[in-house]
């Protein structure tokens, strides 16, 4: 199965915006106790895939549930 890659992906900042989180250093700090979504380096930067950003939140929901 051939995946293809997203138009865009997702920096820190973005999951700032997108999930109204107080600070970037809370997706640091998820990270760090590898509770956060999978996210990856290319080079010093961080990044994550929209998919996988996708997928941690509905685990989040199902859990709520």
């Amino acid at each position: 199965m051939t995946r293809s890659l997203p138009a865009q992906y997702l920096t820190p900042e973005d999951l700032v915006v997108m999930l109204r989180l107080p600070s970037v250093e809370t997706v640091y700090q998820w990270r760090r106790k590898g509770v956060g979504p999978r996210g990856f380096r290319v080079g010093r930067h961080l990044r994550f895939d929209p998919d996988d950003v996708s997928a941690w939140i509905e685990s989040l929901m199902k859990r709520a549930a």
